[in-house]
């Protein structure tokens, strides 16, 4: 069991992609641990819950053994049941209250929040443990999302709770939502879709702590 608190949410928080071969899944994240990633969060739109009780039991040793912790998407009781770090509500995905009695006082409870600020608002009040913004940049993974103004992160500093960007972000723009305040970044494609999935992580760690 990690001890946690709201200073782990920072540096390059990674996100799986959507895979079913769970080895090929717990070999790509092993890389990116290796190479610096803070804080992972199990995400896999494709899978039933079968598959997703499978991977995320595969991935929390595994985060365990690299001291990150592991964030469940969309998913409190599964976050539950394995005794994980934490969980990550999007818009629809679950209300931030109820997941905070479910989970109680020291899980992470991560909430996505657009391009808005009045979101975040709310999640804070509600026992968010973090806000996160995006897109940031044009995504591969949404690209229909609404892009959202890195003002955003300077203007939610008043919550004192962490900030997370998220779409789009490279190692060509990460250092820009560094600047605007981000306390952490989220990537994807950027990270898993790279030919070395290790020697990329640790190009965006250094860049976040240039």
């Amino acid at each position: 069991m990690l001890y946690l608190n709201k200073l782990m949410i920072k540096g390059l928080y990674a996100v799986t992609p959507d895979i079913a071969d769970t080895q090929t899944l717990c070999e790509m994240v092993t890389a990116a641990l290796q190479g610096g990633v803070s804080i992972l969060q199990y995400r896999n739109k494709l899978a039933d819950a079968v598959l997703r009780h499978v991977q995320a039991s595969a991935l929390l040793p595994i985060c365990r053994q690299y001291e990150v912790p592991l964030i469940i998407n969309d998913d409190a009781e599964l976050c539950k049941s394995l005794d994980a770090d934490g969980v990550h509500l999007g818009g629809t995905d679950g209300n931030i209250a109820a997941a905070r009695k479910l989970l109680g006082a020291n899980k992470i409870i991560g909430a996505s929040c657009y391009n808005r600020l009045e979101l975040a608002q709310q999640a804070a009040k509600q026992g968010a443990s973090y806000v996160a913004f995006g897109a940031c940049f044009d995504s591969i993974t949404k690209p229909n999302a609404a892009l959202a103004s890195l003002d955003l992160f300077a203007q939610a500093k008043k919550l004192n709770l962490p900030t997370v960007a998220i779409g789009g972000i490279t190692p060509e723009n990460v250092q820009l939502v560094k600047q605007a305040g981000a306390d952490a970044v989220a990537v994807i494609n950027a990270l898993f879709g790279s030919k070395n999935i290790q020697t990329t992580a640790t190009e965006f760690v250094h860049l976040l702590n240039s």
